[in-house]
């Protein structure tokens, strides 16, 4: 019997009026070629490399850490499990609220964080009072033996914390972090087989993903 697979695509499109992170550009994009002139169509891409739908290299920040192309391939994909954080708006997300998921988490090798913002995708509230990690639950995480951390907001610390703490506590441990996903919403509570597979850049600190959940 053929097993039936459902694909949920879980990133955002890159386009030139989208949200970026404050301080940075939207991506442009030029046509350099067309079918009419040309006979093919070609567009040149100029963006930052944590545009959109993205992953942060542990290198993102730490000197004598991994860059994406250092990793295994197979550090982009794996079993992940999604918690509901969307009810902790302009709060925390406590060590002890991340504990009670700890036998469900203990199956994944990646847990993604539905906080809601992706509905906010696009207006100014997208870059206030998402839910962030405490230290202390990025650490606790970070112990479980996980591939990574993905969140449906714009960062994993509050824009404008120039300390990044959660950013280097996961970093320290060669994690890598999944930023602006979208569509976690129906997957609240479940295990979902999850792909973020990067561009394949020399030396990258971070790469736009087509991330991917899929359901057996």
């Amino acid at each position: 019997m053929e097993m039936s697979l459902k694909l949920i695509d879980l990133t955002q499109t890159l386009k030139p009026s989208m949200p970026v992170y404050p301080g940075t550009e939207p991506p442009i994009f030029v046509k350099s070629n067309t079918i009419d002139d040309d006979g093919f169509a070609e567009k040149k891409i100029t963006m930052y490399s944590h545009t959109g739908t993205h992953v942060d290299s542990p290198a993102h920040m730490l000197k004598e850490k991994s860059t994406l192309d250092q990793l295994d391939i197979d550090t982009y994909r794996g079993n992940a499990f999604v918690i509901n954080v969307s009810h902790l708006e302009g709060k925390t997300i406590e060590q002890s609220f991340i504990a009670q998921f700890e036998d469900e988490i203990k199956k994944a090798e990646f847990v993604l964080f539905y906080t809601g913002w992706d509905e906010r995708w696009g207006s100014p509230g997208y870059f206030e009072d998402f839910p962030v990690l405490t230290v202390e639950a990025a650490k606790y995480l970070c112990s479980l033996n996980l591939k990574g951390l993905g969140f449906d907001c714009i960062s994993v610390d509050e824009v404008g914390d120039t300390k990044m703490k959660n950013h280097k506590m996961i970093f320290s441990y060669n994690m890598i972090i999944i930023e602006n996903l979208c569509h976690l919403r129906s997957l609240v509570g479940s295990f979902i087989q999850f792909s973020c597979f990067p561009l394949k850049i020399e030396n990258a600190d971070g790469s736009p993903v087509r991330a991917v959940g899929m359901i057996v």
